[in-house]
């Protein structure tokens, strides 16, 4: 459903506050995508609209979709980590539930539910008509 947006993709590395003992302070391992989505070329004119009303919340002032991972000791798994991010909240986005349809319950049901209503208001019925046993 997504073409590949690698091209379109910005990225950006910085030192992370994950795990690396001595190496968090040496290797940039955080990675950091940007992504357009008004001025994607991959993206028809239906899914961008759809992308930007979904993530508003998401985007920043410029309109880009920013996402980091820091998971990881390496460079290289933190990229794959934050372009998989990146696909699945892309993916979640343009996902459009089925529309419910509407449903009546069948009688019996009804009638069911009705009988298991009286007879359990018969039960307290029962309890409240003097029968407290302690004579």
């Amino acid at each position: 459903m997504l073409p590949d947006l690698t091209p379109e993709l910005t990225f950006q590395t910085s030192r992370s506050s994950g795990p690396g003992g001595q190496n968090v302070n040496k290797v940039a391992s955080r990675v950091e995508v940007w992504f357009s989505i008004e001025n994607s070329a991959l993206l028809t004119q239906e899914q961008k609209e759809l992308l930007l009303e979904k993530l508003a919340s998401r985007l920043n002032k410029e309109g880009f979709l920013h996402l980091a991972s820091q998971e990881d000791r390496s460079q290289l798994v933190n990229k794959e980590l934050v372009v998989q991010k990146l696909h699945q909240v892309l993916t979640q986005a343009l996902h459009r539930p089925k529309p419910r349809k509407k449903t009546r319950p069948s009688r019996a049901s009804v009638q069911k539910r009705l009988l298991a209503k009286q007879k359990q208001g018969q039960k307290k019925a029962n309890r409240r008509s003097g029968a407290s046993g302690d004579d």
